[in-house]
């Protein structure tokens, strides 16, 4: 009894913070978590998928992560981490007799931010290595191009909107026919010290 008592006591401690997603995809609600301390609930990541941000039935293949960054109150706010493919969304690309490129790329945003990001293009047939190396460059450049002139809450939603892939998929389509082009995951390289270090930069900046 003295346990189960316990237990309860615990949960009764904590307090309920509706997750927000960033401004850049809406302050959407992302729902609800307990914490005994708002500090504690700092760090935490939130997984979502594309659909509960856009409410478009079609984006449900699409995983996001979330980590909040601070809490105001009753509400975590976050920013964007992260997202990637569902597994079976990314099995269903698969197709016999054709060829997948894949990249993966190291790049920073233009206000400091670093990112892994990974795109995939499936063919409609096999093609050639060079064919391979040629697309393989596309994808590089213009990710890598993008990452130059945009923030990081352009630089997400174009990942995760689908507009960097479009750009990659209109130029590469001249080098091979193609039958999807996605970035397939991102994953921003550790968020909190970024924040902090870019939020200090500024501080020094207006001192």
């Amino acid at each position: 009894m003295s346990r189960k008592r316990r237990l309860r006591d615990k949960w009764r401690d904590k307090s309920w913070y509706t997750v927000l997603a960033p401004s850049y995809f809406g302050n959407v609600e992302l729902g609800a978590v307990p914490s005994a301390e708002s500090e504690k609930l700092v760090g935490r990541v939130i997984d979502s998928t594309l659909y509960e941000v856009t409410d478009d039935f079609s984006h449900q293949y699409l995983k996001m992560h979330f980590q909040i960054t601070e809490v105001d109150g009753k509400t975590a706010r976050t920013m964007f981490k992260g997202h990637e493919y569902s597994r079976d969304y990314l099995r269903s690309l698969v197709r016999r007799r054709t060829t997948k490129v894949e990249g993966i790329f190291d790049v920073t945003t233009k206000d400091g931010y670093k990112l892994r990001v990974a795109v995939c293009a499936f063919t409609l047939s096999r093609i050639k290595t060079t064919q391979e190396q040629a697309i393989r460059a596309i994808m590089r450049r213009i990710v890598k191009e993008k990452a130059s002139i945009l923030t990081l809450d352009q630089f997400a939603q174009e990942l995760v909107l689908g507009k960097i892939a479009s750009d990659i998929y209109n130029e590469a389509k001249k080098v091979a026919p193609l039958r999807h082009v996605g970035v397939k995951k991102s994953k921003l390289l550790d968020p909190l010290t970024q924040l902090l270090q870019l939020q200090a930069q500024v501080q020094a900046q207006k001192a």
